[in-house]
């Protein structure tokens, strides 16, 4: 997998891939205030992993052709999950995203919230496949060289072999490491696969739009709170964030 230049670089590097299409389907409506709070509440659950230190998140986006309606959006959102990171402190993220043709490439381990953003507001869409297998793969490999608390994956599709993601995920779940699946729009077969990575590895599922975009952000913030400071940490933000009242019904 490439990585990511810092944001005084100005060149991007590219690695290729092949990877198994299938078409993109229809979008649905968002999920309801129910859903929402199930998710969010299921993130109390979690304990954190013992003897990491520092709580270190995964941040992996979809970023091809189907999400620019509302990648604008999913920019500020995911914005405001690193300010939110930053407020609990404790938290270093690596952010990794794939487009084009085989392009994925991550970020160093970062806990600059502002750094962060910036390197958020340079990536731009293009069209390709899914790279999900990659994103999982790496995040596999982090966990076991220097230890993962959890990984965030958002996007809209899956064009890739089901069996063989739900394999890598449940190699996570073995490992303690939760994946919280992000879908938007509402894709049938796209569902089935993000639910099945989310229950192997023993993480959480959600499906958002633009409609939504208070939901998600106490989502993320809430993924945020638990990676940084644990249940602790969850349940202070519950106080104040809806949202966090609610990851608690998936996981285990």
């Amino acid at each position: 997998m490439s990585r990511e230049p810092t944001s005084r670089d100005k060149t991007p590097t590219r690695s290729t891939a092949s990877v198994r299409g299938e078409g993109k389907g229809e979008v649905r409506p968002t999920a309801s205030s129910a859903e929402i709070a199930a998710f969010v509440a299921k993130a109390q659950a979690l304990s954190p992993q013992a003897g990491l230190g520092r709580g270190r998140l995964v941040f992996a986006l979809d970023a091809t052709m189907s999400r620019q309606p509302t990648w604008d959006l999913a920019c500020q959102l995911q914005a405001d999950m690193f300010r939110e990171a930053a407020a609990i402190g404790g938290l270093d993220i690596r952010l990794v995203y794939f487009r084009g043709l085989g392009e994925c490439r991550a970020s160093p381990w970062l806990s600059d919230a502002t750094q962060l953003a910036r390197l958020m507001s340079r990536i731009t869409v293009e069209g390709g496949h899914t790279q999900i297998h990659k994103v999982l793969s790496e995040t596999r490999r982090e966990a076991v060289a220097h230890g993962v608390r959890a990984l965030v994956f958002v996007g809209d599709a899956m064009e890739e072999n089901a069996d063989d993601l739900c394999a890598k995920a449940g190699e996570l779940g073995l490992l303690k490491v939760p994946v919280f699946m992000f879908q938007e729009g509402g894709d049938a077969a796209t569902e089935r696969t993000y639910r099945e990575i989310a229950r192997l590895s023993g993480g959480a599922y959600g499906r958002f739009d633009a409609g939504a975009a208070v939901q998600l952000r106490d989502l993320l913030r809430a993924v945020a709170a638990y990676a940084a400071g644990g249940r602790d940490a969850l349940h202070r933000l519950a106080t104040s964030a809806p949202g966090a009242a609610a990851l608690l019904g998936q996981l285990r």
